[in-house]
């Protein structure tokens, strides 16, 4: 199993859950965050006066699927949450031990 992680704009997040819908992915965790990568935030002018504004709002995604598919899952949001311009993100894969539906008690596969 793996746990693919994405840290995406906030106006992708719609595009992204389509595209994992559209693959057979239902199930995913999404949490409000920011931060900053190489652009290290930017600037903005309110009411005259300029701010720095150096950590950007992002959303973070995290998704458990089988080993199989996080291939497929990388590429689906790749290409939905790419705009093209700084700042689209970033998306790690890490290993999952195991996985406890704490409902039922399946575990590992039967558990996603």
């Amino acid at each position: 199993m793996k746990l693919v992680i994405a840290i995406i704009k906030p106006f992708k997040l719609d595009e992204v859950r389509d595209a994992l819908t559209a693959i057979g992915v239902h199930g995913m965790t999404v949490t409000e965050v920011k931060g900053y990568g190489r652009q290290r935030g930017h600037t903005e002018i309110y009411r005259g006066a300029e701010y720095a504004v150096s950590f950007l709002p992002k959303i973070k995604i995290e998704v458990a699927v089988e080993a199989a598919q996080a291939d497929r899952v990388v590429d689906a949001i790749a290409a939905a949450a790419k705009t093209g311009q700084i700042g689209d993100g970033k998306i790690f894969v890490l290993d999952l031990d195991n996985a406890v539906r704490i409902r039922t008690g399946e575990t590992d596969k039967a558990a996603l």
